[in-house]
């Protein structure tokens, strides 16, 4: 929608939405990035910096929007806008377990516990990213934010035509956009989950090259069933832990 003029999408595209943060970010300001006190004083420095050319940025998070000693890692003048993706937090385990090649057990934990990751270039560690549990980090990007567009993952599964329409007239609420039904119909072919995991096989997706060859990034997608993946116990766990903000979002 955003970088391709017909629709059609292809792994190098990834790199014109650059995670967020990373070393290049800080460099001029600390060394010091598995140190979340040193790293959340310049959050807002190193997005100012950014924001010095005066255009629209987009950028990926894992970061939880949080506050840490009183530093926030972003405020209204330096994000426009956040589309949050959601997803049930019982289909995240199978997943989890599957990124992190551990077990479902602690796949729920990595879930449910607060926790901080560093990000990974080439397999080299990164700066550390609070990420909080999965019901924190849902409340700290939805709560008290008036310029956000809530992405359930499973509705991108369900009716993806009916989501790109809404991506596309929240984004032009700030910048220009073309968009016809020619150019909706290549982004849901080229994005379609078995393309994306041929295209994964043969080599195209830069971001995860140097992992183990055995694993795979587009693992099962709609076809990741919790009913069928984890134990009960495990989404009991779930379900009682984040009960409100699921009944929420419907997921119960």
């Amino acid at each position: 929608m955003l970088f391709s003029s017909n629709g059609q999408f292809k792994m190098s595209l990834l790199k014109k939405i650059p995670q967020f943060p990373r070393e290049a970010h800080f460099r001029e300001v600390t060394e010091r990035y598995s140190d979340i006190e040193e790293v959340c004083k310049h959050w807002i420095t190193a997005q100012e910096k950014v924001n010095q050319e005066k255009k629209i940025f987009f950028f990926k998070t894992h970061n939880a929007n949080i506050k840490i000693a009183n530093y926030s890692f972003t405020n209204k003048k330096n994000t426009l806008a956040t589309i949050y993706i959601v997803r049930d937090p019982r289909n995240l385990v199978s997943s989890i377990a599957n990124h992190f090649k551990m077990t479902n057990e602690k796949a729920k934990n990595f879930l449910i516990e607060n926790r901080a990751l560093k990000q990974s270039i080439d397999g080299k560690e990164g700066v550390i990213t609070p990420i909080t549990d999965w019901g924190d980090h849902y409340k700290s990007w939805t709560k008290h934010n008036d310029n956000l567009l809530l992405i359930k993952y499973e509705n991108l599964i369900d009716n993806i035509d009916k989501e790109i329409i809404r991506i596309y007239e929240f984004l032009k609420n700030y910048m220009v956009l073309n968009i016809n039904e020619n150019k909706i119909k290549k982004i849901i072919e080229t994005t379609e989950f078995r393309q994306l995991q041929k295209l994964e096989k043969e080599g195209n997706f830069d971001e995860y090259k140097n992992r183990e060859k055995e694993f795979n990034f587009f693992y099962k997608g709609p076809e990741n069933n919790w009913k069928n993946n984890i134990a009960k116990n495990i989404s009991d766990e779930i379900e009682n832990k984040y009960r409100d903000t699921m009944r929420n979002l419907r997921y119960l």
